[in-house]
């Protein structure tokens, strides 16, 4: 479980979270939703250590992970970040063994080797294993990265905007992947999101946020009506019962003579 107790993150007078305290239990899909500079990413930056608290804390399994070593914290969270940008080049095999050097210190056993071959398999890249990161699609990139994670074996798995640049086919491909990782395997998948009907569609659990704090928390029922999606993002929307799904219509029609004219 992790425990968020009053987190706080201040670049000087500008406050980016602002006081959060938040409870994720043990399995499923949490999306973390909200408009541009609600602090959704310092949140899950500060989650998984990559940046320091300016005050409060964050508990994993009932260790504060500001003294938790790197090597324990690694072994139970795993965190993909926005840019997976790499310097070194390397193969689609090499990236996912990386997520077992929390492990293996860089001594691959039989354990490890069946978690990398495992990790290959569930996100379709046998065939490409040998392939250079250079050399494949972004969404097959992209699905080599969360492989990567996949390999760690880790309880809690936070992906920051894994869906940027990724077309729509990737995209629904990639939370279905998140979907089934969470059922298949118990992970926890913390997942930051732009789109909110990706995560009416995906997510057992919606946390919004406005301005650093937790504005709504709940599931898909809650969270996409229209008065607190007005709340979240300021605009007035509606909402439509598709296949079983909850989704949110926010386009509005433009007059394009009056948009040329202006």
């Amino acid at each position: 479980m992790i425990e968020i107790r009053n987190i706080t993150k201040a670049y000087g007078k500008t406050v980016v979270v602002d006081d959060v305290s938040l409870t994720i239990k043990r399995g499923g899909v949490v999306a973390l939703v909200g408009a541009n500079g609600a602090g959704k990413s310092t949140l899950l930056s500060l989650i998984s250590r990559l940046l320091p608290a300016t005050s409060g804390q964050v508990m994993l399994d009932g260790q504060d992970i500001a003294r938790t070593p790197g090597s324990v914290l690694a072994q139970k969270l795993a965190v993909l970040r926005q840019d997976n940008s790499l310097t070194t080049r390397m193969s689609v095999e090499d990236l996912v063994s990386f997520g077992r050097f929390p492990h293996s210190k860089g001594h691959l056993t039989s354990e490890d080797r069946k978690q990398i071959e495992q990790a290959l398999q569930y996100l379709d890249l046998c065939s490409i294993r040998k392939d250079f990161l250079d050399e494949i699609s972004g969404g097959q990139r992209q699905r080599a990265f969360i492989a990567m994670s996949l390999s760690q074996n880790t309880d809690f798995l936070l992906l920051d905007e894994p869906l940027n640049n990724l077309d729509i086919k990737h995209a629904v491909t990639m939370m279905g992947v998140f979907r089934s990782m969470a059922e298949d395997f118990g992970k926890t998948i913390v997942v930051v999101l732009h789109d909110i009907n990706f995560a009416s569609c995906y997510a057992d659990r919606i946390i919004a946020m406005r301005d650093g704090r937790i504005l709504h928390d709940g599931r898909s029922d809650d969270i996409i009506v229209p008065s607190v999606i007005r709340d979240i993002y300021g605009i007035d929307t509606s909402i439509h019962q598709i296949e079983g799904q909850k989704l949110v219509y926010y386009f509005k029609p433009v007059n394009t003579a009056k948009a040329l004219s202006d």
